[in-house]
């Protein structure tokens, strides 16, 4: 019944995606960015919306409409001007969960003319603080509950920032600055703003990707980045109603924020065109139950976990889902048969989407518009202005229906990694045509699916989980001689890491006390299933780990 999904023609507006020298364009109208920065952009339509509510928390019923999101997030900028003398392009660390406070923090930076880098708020001071000194990040925003893992983080890294502390309804922790006597400051003087002197090609996020190998790099994404791919999904691949004011839809905000899915589709996109964004600070099965039923639901960007327990878990039932029109996965591929669980548990005309993207890319690559005909595992075609290339080993461009190596060009693709021209040089090619280590097959339509991937990354309930930086957290240890991790399957997570430890001479640790230590440095998505011993890692001549050689022998 539900073996393929079917709805309207595919109407397109370019009939001809394939150029002769197979260079795939993108099937819609190409789109003119506008020359503007993010926050600009965010509020060009505040006063059609500027009384409804922009975010509300779907716990605690805290919420913000446009005009006070607005105005909150220009106070807070001001002060960061005034009381901490920021500077265009200064970095401000955001360690938060899912608050509506968080776009009040997004805003606030970008108003102040600063940098936002995102920090995973279960990261542990190990991880937090690596971000804070590659970043360069001089003032750190956070919940008073994750202070002491920020002030460990800088007694690590043997730095004195300032800490400002979303202090909405707790007590202020000390040594740090009251986040809401910064947004509520009824004396600020805005004309402070005026020093700004941000454009849009200027850096506005760092967000950090473990690319297609190695440890996690700071992605640099301009103002234009963004805006480009905000625009690309106002064509016609809209997913949402029009905001009236009879009308507004609302979305859920599950999805982290400090990760560039849920930071930019859900949070930053969605305000922008005036829909409600629901936040959920963590996946609680009861919270998340109760929100859906306390605030009805036309859109959800989800993550395969979620969707699983959507359509497994007898709690859920078609109440917490009547309202949906659109849903889209992605972070990680779906099965087919879990879409179907889910939609028998829904409806079957929900518009069912998978969509393709990374950090790198703003982060979204492929869409599927409303008229969409085609299969559950294809992702849909380029969005506006994008092109693709599917390679060989060669850098040969294939043709229609052939496997190789994605490549993509388009105003939404990253300006590059911070301080790592080595990187840099390894991803772009040909003229900043960017290396995705995604293997992909097009179609004579357009239409993209993923088969499988060249890079290195284990993806954990959807996070990226690099092993490059497990290795080297072994790698500290007084034991260990050498390491590799690779992803296994994992009903579960969809993958986990399993780690392979040569051990120094006469060593007597065990994998007991391995896992230990890795799990006090890393955050929980990213600790080690299993440790096997072995007597050596294989390698190529280079140095380069056989991670498939790993896979054949032991997994």
């Amino acid at each position: 019944m539900f073996s393929k999904f079917i709805r309207r023609s595919f109407c397109v507006a370019r009939k001809n995606v394939w150029t002769p020298d197979n260079v795939v364009y993108s099937p819609y109208r190409d789109i003119e960015v506008p020359d503007t920065t993010i926050h600009e952009y965010v509020f060009r339509n505040l006063d059609k919306w500027a009384t409804k509510t922009a975010v509300v928390c779907g716990v605690t019923n805290r919420a913000y409409t446009f005009e006070e999101l607005y105005k909150c997030s220009r106070t807070l900028g001001a002060n960061l001007r005034k009381k901490f003398k920021l500077r265009d392009g200064d970095v401000i660390a955001i360690l938060l969960p899912n608050v509506p406070e968080y776009p009040v923090s997004v805003f606030g930076v970008l108003a102040a003319g600063g940098i936002v880098t995102t920090i995973n708020p279960i990261y542990t001071p190990y991880e937090i603080q690596r971000q804070l000194d590659t970043s360069g990040a001089k003032i750190v925003i956070t919940l008073p509950d994750l202070v002491p893992n920020v002030k460990k983080s800088l007694e690590l890294s043997k730095k004195d920032l300032k800490i400002i502390a979303v202090n909405i309804d707790s007590q202020q922790p000390e040594g740090t600055i009251s986040f809401k006597e910064l947004t509520e400051d009824k004396h600020i003087d805005f004309e402070i703003l005026k020093e700004v002197k941000r454009v849009s090609d200027d850096i506005a996020f760092m967000v950090y990707s473990s690319g297609t190998t190695g440890l996690p790099k700071a992605v640099e994404l301009t103002h234009t980045n963004k805006v480009a791919n905000f625009s690309q999904q106002d064509t016609e691949l809209r997913q949402y109603e029009y905001t009236t004011e009879k009308n507004q839809d609302s979305t859920l905000g599950l999805l982290p924020l400090f990760h560039t899915y849920g930071l930019s589709v859900v949070m930053m996109h969605k305000l922008s065109v005036g829909l409600k964004l629901v936040t959920l600070p963590s996946f609680q099965p009861r919270t998340f139950l109760d929100a859906l039923l306390k605030h009805p639901m036309e859109l959800m960007y989800l993550a395969p976990p979620t969707i699983l327990f959507l359509g497994a878990h007898p709690a859920a039932t078609r109440d917490h889902l009547k309202h949906l029109k659109v849903v889209t996965s992605g972070a990680a591929p779906l099965p087919e048969a879990d879409i179907h669980k889910f939609l028998e548990k829904a409806r079957p005309d929900i518009q069912f989407n998978q969509a393709y993207g990374m950090t790198e890319a703003s982060p979204l690559v492929t869409l599927a518009s409303r008229d969409f005909e085609g299969n559950y595992s294809d992702v849909g075609c380029a969005v506006p202005n994008v092109q693709l290339r599917v390679v060989d080993a060669d850098m040969k461009n294939l043709g229609p229906d052939e496997v190789g190596e994605l490549l993509i060009k388009g105003p939404n693709v990253m300006r590059g990694y911070k301080d790592n021209p080595k990187a840099n040089e390894e991803v772009f090619v040909d003229g900043r045509w960017y290396r995705s280590g995604d293997l992909a097959r097009i179609n004579k339509d357009g239409i993209v699916t993923i088969v499988d991937r060249l890079k290195e990354l284990i993806k954990v309930k959807g996070y990226q989980v690099a092993p490059a930086e497990l290795e080297a957290v072994l790698k500290e240890h007084a034991d260990v001689y050498d390491a590799a991790v690779v992803g296994v399957p994992d009903p579960i997570t969809g993958e986990s890491p399993r780690a392979f430890v040569v051990l120094n001479k006469d060593s007597k640790v065990d994998e007991k006390l391995i896992l230990d230590y890795v799990s006090e440095k890393v955050a929980a998505f990213k600790r080690l299933k299993s440790v096997t011993f072995v007597d050596s890692i294989p390698k190529n001549p280079s140095g380069k780990i056989l991670r498939k050689v790993l896979k054949e022998q032991y997994c």
